[in-house]
Order: structure tokens, then sequence, then C-alpha cells
């Protein structure tokens, strides 16, 4: 960033520091321009505080708005700053909907659950944080400024100067291979944290819901994409192979999803959840199954924190970024995928491009049928769900 950059950044901010001082006169700033503006300029204001390291921080803010399965890899990163900081209050901004699940504060994390269309003034109320983390898009170090963070941490490579204003310290991706979570350790020094602790993560609490009785396992149709989605004969066998080694099939979707439910369950023979579930109950549905067979979507994810055995199928996803890496290696789980596939060729990771990363992110318009899927064959998938409950 150049001086002039830097010149016009302090004195936007000081034009604007009255405006983040007034900031938010409303219980909760609605719609996502509120709250951007809000955001920057109480950013703005705090860049022009003197900006220093620090060697012991005693609150340290994980800053971001992921997804599900992409906020449960950061698992490796809260246990790593945990043994680094054992003393340090640290806090976590998670989508709303995830909340939930760190209710019993896993590695003595707290989460910040907040939404960018209706920004929780709460978020500002927090006392200045020593040190923040920005693990995926950089648009969040704006929001650890926001929150009074003295030293901002995140990745190099982001194609926008702007993201990267309020960032004090670059760290590079690794250059080889490995999983997204075990990448994100490196925004803290210090040697890698210890395999995943399951005794860390206490079970949250979750409203009751009519619990399958007898053996069963889940299996979870839904996905983020339509090309992480089963084919209705592939769904159907993986029930098939389940009852085979004498588990009852319990079949699970999102909203909306109802048509790959049916397609797994068309008799509807089997007990299923269409949507019902919030994530505490998901998390108490799949924590009491003796096996999870899911595509590469956030609720495979879940299976791993919870401690359940867990296969992953993957299509256009990475089995190797979204796996379970060096902090999973003792889960019972297994990823199931064809690799390399040869339209699997996308190199963009959180809008950074890196030489090593094979996953395909493309739309239906661009591929309208999943053939990495049709390429996995039964016999691979029973093998995965035989290895992870014997």
């Amino acid at each position: 960033m150049s001086l002039q950059d830097c010149a016009a950044g302090a004195a936007m901010s000081m034009r604007m520091t009255s405006l983040a001082n007034a900031m938010p006169a409303a219980p909760v700033l609605r719609g996502r321009f509120s709250g951007r503006v809000a955001v920057v300029a109480r950013g703005l204001a705090d860049r022009v505080r003197p900006r220093r390291e620090p060697a012991d921080p005693r609150r340290v803010l994980v800053a971001h708005h992921l997804l599900l399965g992409d906020t449960l890899m950061l698992t490796a990163l809260l246990a790593k700053l945990r043994e680094r900081y054992p003393h340090a209050d640290v806090a976590m901004t998670v989508a709303e909907s995830v909340a939930p699940l760190y209710a019993t504060q896993p590695y003595g994390v707290r989460a910040l659950g907040w939404s960018p269309a209706a920004l929780p003034p709460s978020l500002f109320r927090e006392a200045p944080f020593d040190l923040a983390l920005v693990p995926g898009d950089n648009r969040y170090a704006w929001l650890a400024a926001a929150m009074r963070a003295r030293w901002i941490v995140a990745f190099s490579g982001a194609p926008s100067r702007r993201r990267d204003f309020a960032i004090d310290r670059f760290v590079d991706y690794r250059p080889a291979p490995a999983a997204w979570g075990d990448l994100c350790t490196d925004l803290v020094e210090g040697p890698p944290p210890a395999a995943y602790d399951r005794a860390r993560w206490p079970t949250p609490p979750a409203a009751p819901f009519a619990r399958p009785a007898g053996p069963y396992a889940v299996v979870h149709v839904g996905a983020s994409s339509p090309l992480k989605r089963w084919p209705a004969t592939r769904s159907a066998a993986i029930v098939a192979m389940l009852e085979a080694r004498g588990l009852a099939p319990v079949i699970t979707a999102g909203r909306g999803e109802d048509a790959a439910l049916r397609a797994a369950n068309p008799e509807r023979r089997h007990a299923e959840f269409a949507g019902t579930l919030d994530l505490a109950q998901m998390w108490q549905l799949v924590e009491g199954a003796h096996a999870l067979v899911a595509p590469d979507t956030g609720i495979a994810h879940l299976g791993r924190v919870a401690g359940t055995p867990t296969v992953a199928i993957f299509g256009p996803g990475s089995a190797t970024i979204c796996g379970a890496g060096d902090f999973w290696r003792d889960a019972r789980y297994r990823a199931v995928s064809v690799d390399p596939f040869p339209c699997r060729d996308q190199r963009v990771l959180f809008r950074r491009e890196i030489d090593w990363v094979r996953r395909c992110a493309r739309t239906t318009a661009e591929c309208p049928h999943a053939r990495c899927l049709d390429a996995i064959g039964d016999d691979a998938i029973a093998a995965a769900i035989d290895a992870v409950i014997q």
C-alpha cells in the first residue's frame, strides 16, 4: 500500500470518527449497506491509533462469517490459540445459525453470532482485542478493526487492496497441499496443535425432538449445491447398504430439499427429518448415530466434531482441502472421491489463486451434471462404511 493510500485512509478516518462514535443508535443496524457503513466508519477510525504486535495477547478475536463446514474446520485454529494463549479470552464471530453449536464454549472460545443483514451492536460493545485473525475473506478485517482489534493478521494473496487496508501482518498459504483447517493454524506462530479432543467440545444443548430408537445411521442427502447432491440411485443404494449392516437409516435434508429426500426414501419406510432440526438438534441426532454418510457439506464436518464415524462423498470439492488433515487424524472418517478428476481443475480458494489447489466451484449453468459423482462406485462407498463402523 502506498503512502498516498495510507494518508488518504487516515484523513478519511479522522472525518468519520464522530460518525463511528455515534453508531449504533438503533438496537440493530438493519440492512447490509447500513452494516457496512458502520463497520467501515469504525474501522477507519480505529486505524489512526498506534499499532504494535502483541507479545502476549489477553483478548483474541477470530473474525469471519463462514458457512457451517468452513466454521467447523476452524476448530484446529481454536485449539492452537488455546494452547498458545491458555489464559486469553478468545472470541469468534460466527453466523447466527451456527452460534448454538458453541454454547458449551469448546476450547474455551466464546461465539459471537451475527448477520451482515442485521448487525448486532453487541459486537461493538466488546472490549478492544489485542489480536485478531481473519481466516477466510479479508473483508472481515474491517469487522475486526471496527471491533477495535489492535493487531490484525490475515492471509496474503487476496485480489482487493480495499479488503487488505486494515491488515497489519500477512501470512502466505503453504506451498504444498493441506487441509484448510490445518492451513488456518499458520495464522498463529508455533507448532501445530494436538489432535482434536472430543472432550474439549461438550455436546451443545438442544430442544427435544423425536429421537430414533435402536441402532441407526444418518444419511444426509442435502447439499449447498445441486452438483454435490447424489443421484437418486446413489442415495437409495446407500440406504440399502446401511440396512444390510443392521443399521436403521435416518434420512435428513435441509429446507427445500424434498426431492432429494424422496429419492432416498421413496416409500417413506425410514425416519426422516426434512429441514425441521436446528443445528444443535442435528448435532445430537448425528452424535447418537452409529454412522453418518453425507456429501461434501457442513453436516459431514459436524460428524467429525461430534465424534461420529463419518463417510464423506466428494464430487466437485477437494477431499484434501476439506478432509481430515492432521488435526482430525484420529477421527473415524473416510473420504470417498475419484482423485484426480479432469474437470476438478480450478485453483481458487477464498478468492486466492493457489498453485496446488484442485477443486470445482462451477454452477449448474457451467456443469449441468456432476460426472465426478457418477465416477464413484458403490463398492468404494461400501468399503468406506465398513471401515468406519468396524
